[in-house]
């Protein structure tokens, strides 16, 4: 069985971020083991220049690992933007769930994180595999609606929908 990913979404600076780092700790305590995915469209760099591993890749090599006794980080030239299944499938390794931040476009169910405040619309919709919503106001989108804060609940859903 391939493991489950939810993708929380959600506009800029609704609190994306923050609810994963709630999530996590909460699945953790039940057990489970937490792989995360960040989609990052503007692209980033982990290797810095004079770096060893920018060195490396500087010198024309497609794959860098760095390598310690507790860390492992893989630096790899890509042809495409992967999908997320192409993401788990080649580097998620025993995991008994994935978080990834991002990927709105995805087939895969989704928590949207919504802000009040940001005035804006919903991302997604029920047809969008949009599993439920947390917001700082109760919502009625035809799905669960949590309080932004309520990691406990959250996970009880995640967990009997897709870890029992």
């Amino acid at each position: 069985m391939k493991t489950p990913i939810i993708s929380i979404v959600g506009k800029s600076n609704s609190g994306k971020t923050t609810l994963i780092e709630k999530l996590i700790p909460e699945l953790v305590k039940r057990g489970y083991k937490v792989a995360t995915i960040k989609h990052n469209i503007q692209g980033f760099d982990i290797d810095h220049e004079g770096k060893d591993s920018w060195r490396h890749k500087k010198a024309g090599a497609r794959t860098t690992v760095i390598s310690s006794a507790h860390r492992l980080a893989l630096i790899e030239d890509l042809d495409h933007d992967h999908s997320l299944e192409e993401v788990r499938d080649k580097y998620i390794k025993g995991a008994d769930i994935i978080l990834s931040e991002g990927y709105k476009g995805n087939p895969f169910p989704k928590i949207e994180v919504f802000r009040s405040e940001l005035k804006r619309e919903l991302l997604c919709k029920k047809e969008d595999n949009l599993l439920a919503i947390a917001s700082d106001i109760m919502m009625d989108a035809g799905v669960p609606c949590f309080d932004i804060n309520d990691a406990k609940g959250i996970v009880d859903l995640i967990e009997n929908k897709f870890l029992k």
